[in-house]
């Protein structure tokens, strides 16, 4: 099927909802921009991308809006450097990419395996040992990390949120702000993944971990990176307490006994909120969650009945 052969319904257009049947409209049209076959093409995860597993050994990637593309060619470069470090990462397909399609900016991986068979928290623990000691190129001009860059966005373009909600989000984004800019961070900042937990770490077919998720490599805290497995563990219980020894053993680092623990612990939960806010107004799985999330924030309420996504 050629860009010309797929037909574009008001609903695949532009600025339509980032939905299954929109994002596969997406996907035809930028695989046949590449020459890639898209019959039967998988929606194996809609989150801030939907994810695509072709046919052939390929995964697609495709981001809500074009205006994030400079993450993508981020992405991209971050990923052909860790290939030249023999760094275990997923590698892009050697195309001239990312592409602006549809308002949206889609990029395309080597598939590392058929299943998502997600690595352990003490693997998770020895690759971020292993990346925190890297040095980026000054080529690769990696940004400062900045927690907050996407989050009034969410909230200002998500007409799901009530308004009660929405000024509510936005009260704990100026008051977490504020806590965030007043911790004192007690690893040597450097290299970060940004978003990293088991989730984005899978086995290959050969049972090695591999990192995926390269959209927010940055500039910043170490301890970034290790809050997430922290709070799972902490406040969701979504790992045992001997996962999480293995993790900080392969580590090196408790970030749980770090004085700001608690505040950047705070910051990451607000942003799993107002991320999986995006997904309510089309799932209403997901939007039962965020009720329940925004509730847990708005009382104090305990987090061991969030589920994870």
């Amino acid at each position: 099927m050629t860009e010309s052969q797929t037909a574009v319904s008001p609903a695949d257009r532009p600025g339509s909802p980032f939905t299954p049947k929109s994002t596969k409209a997406t996907l035809l049209r930028a695989c046949a921009r590449v020459g890639l076959e898209p019959s039967n093409a998988l929606l194996i995860r809609l989150g801030e991308n939907a994810v695509y597993r072709l046919a052939s050994p390929v995964v697609a990637r495709i981001g809500r809006t074009a205006e994030h593309i400079d993450d993508a060619r981020k992405e991209v470069a971050v990923a052909n450097w860790l290939a030249i470090e023999g760094f275990p990462a997923v590698r892009a397909l050697p195309l001239d990419q990312p592409l602006a399609v549809d308002g949206r900016v889609v990029t395309f991986w080597e598939s590392i395996s058929e299943v998502e068979d997600y690595a352990s928290p003490a693997e998770l623990g020895t690759l971020l040992a292993r990346l925190h000691t890297m040095e980026a190129p000054a080529g690769l001009r990696l940004p400062r990390m900045e927690p907050f860059s996407r989050v009034e966005r969410r909230i200002a373009s998500n007409a799901w949120f009530s308004s009660e909600d929405a000024s509510f989000l936005r009260e704990r984004l100026a008051q977490l702000g504020d806590a965030y800019a007043a911790l004192s961070f007690e690893l040597p900042q450097g290299v970060i993944h940004g978003d990293a937990n088991v989730g984005n770490v899978i086995r290959d077919r050969t049972g090695r971990p591999v990192l995926l998720d390269l959209d927010g490599f940055a500039l910043g805290p170490r301890e970034w990176d290790l809050v997430l497995t922290a709070i799972y563990y902490d406040r969701f219980g979504w790992h045992t307490a001997q996962e999480y020894d293995a993790h900080t053993r392969a580590y090196g680092f408790d970030v749980m006994r770090w004085p700001g623990y608690r505040v950047l612990g705070d910051v990451r939960e607000f942003l799993m909120v107002t991320w999986l806010g995006q997904k309510a107004g089309q799932d209403e799985r997901a939007a039962s969650e965020v009720r329940k999330r925004i509730r847990s924030l708005r009382t104090g309420a305990g987090r061991d009945d969030w589920e994870p996504y």
